[in-house]
């Protein structure tokens, strides 16, 4: 695929999901014409260690380092730290490998010697040998915090990983983001004379969500006239990964991609232009282009390489024909 190196994407990624399509762009972009935005969003303190879930799972992934049978944390990882802490009766709901735990002790030293999140990514990626860049969607402190039916009101990692998503949701917040400002990174790509924003196919909710719910991000996206391109995380009624779906049908909604292309228009107006069906889900593309968005219909399931550039190189040259 023949892209002209004055090109410029942002792709905003959540974890597991997007860092598959991260990957693939990553394979036909090269790295000056990429910019990566990671939610922070799940990021918690836990053990009095700094921990970035997303953040890393797209940094391993594209380092190469990444556990591709679990989708999150490293190859060939063990896990005597985490026996350790159980045997001693701490809490080991959160499972941190020994490889893994590297990451977030050098973070966690680098925050408290004053690094932004910002720098503490550039040099784990330098560390790493990824050329492309990543930032995070912000340096200030925000929290995805889950409203539940049975009134808690549970942190992110609390309701993903400790309780397994089994509490029913009624709805979400990011705790600090009125507060919160763009990365510098971030604001520079916004700044940039960009050809398109890809979202990856992420959960709308708790991974997208915290990055375009940024005071000013939507505004900057609408007034740069950037075509705008989902991905649907949803296929054929399932998430991908995640709990996207459990979700969806929690708060009310079609457990569907057109569900998914329904929140986006709802929630963000004529912001998002095109969006990239399933071929399991080809019935709805009418439906989805009567909500006034272009559509491609294609293979959106990631399980190779080869699947990831694909999917990359189609979403691109898509995305290269719709005007913002």
């Amino acid at each position: 695929m023949d892209i002209p190196h004055s090109n410029h994407y942002l792709a905003l990624s959540g974890g597991v999901g997007g860092a598959k399509l991260v990957l693939g762009l990553s394979g036909v972009l090269a790295p000056d014409q990429m910019t990566v935005v990671a939610n922070t969003g799940d990021d918690f303190e836990h053990l009095g260690l700094n921990i970035c879930p997303d953040i890393d799972t797209v940094l391993y992934t594209l380092a190469d380092w990444n556990n591709k049978e679990l989708g999150w944390g490293q190859a060939e990882e063990s896990w005597n730290f985490l026996a350790a802490l159980k045997r001693l009766g701490g809490e080991n709901w959160f499972s941190l490998g020994d490889r893994d735990m590297a990451t977030h002790i050098l973070r966690t030293q680098l925050l408290g010697a004053g690094a932004s999140l910002s720098e503490v990514i550039e040099q784990l990626s330098a560390k790493m040998n990824i050329a492309h860049r990543i930032v995070p969607m912000t340096d200030e402190r925000v929290r995805t915090q889950v409203h539940c039916r049975d009134q808690r009101t549970l942190s992110f990692q609390h309701y993903f990983v400790r309780d397994r998503c089994q509490p029913e949701v009624t709805g979400f917040e990011f705790s600090g983001i009125d507060k919160a400002r763009p990365s510098a990174g971030f604001s520079a790509a916004l700044a940039s004379p960009l050809s398109a924003v890809i979202i990856c196919p992420s959960n709308p909710f708790v991974s997208v969500a915290p990055i375009l719910e940024i005071p000013g991000v939507v505004a900057q996206l609408q007034a740069a006239r950037v075509p705008v391109v989902v991905i649907s995380n949803i296929v054929g009624g399932e998430a991908i990964k995640g709990p996207a779906a459990k979700m969806m049908s929690e708060l009310g909604m079609p457990q569907t991609a057109l569900g998914v292309a329904q929140h986006y228009v709802e929630q963000y107006g004529d912001l998002v232009k095109g969006f990239v069906l399933d071929t399991a889900d080809s019935a709805l593309e009418k439906e989805v282009n009567a909500l006034g968005l272009a559509t491609i219909v294609t293979k959106s399931v990631m399980l190779t390489l080869y699947d990831k550039i694909e999917l990359a190189k189609q979403t691109l040259a898509f995305a290269s024909t719709l005007e913002a």
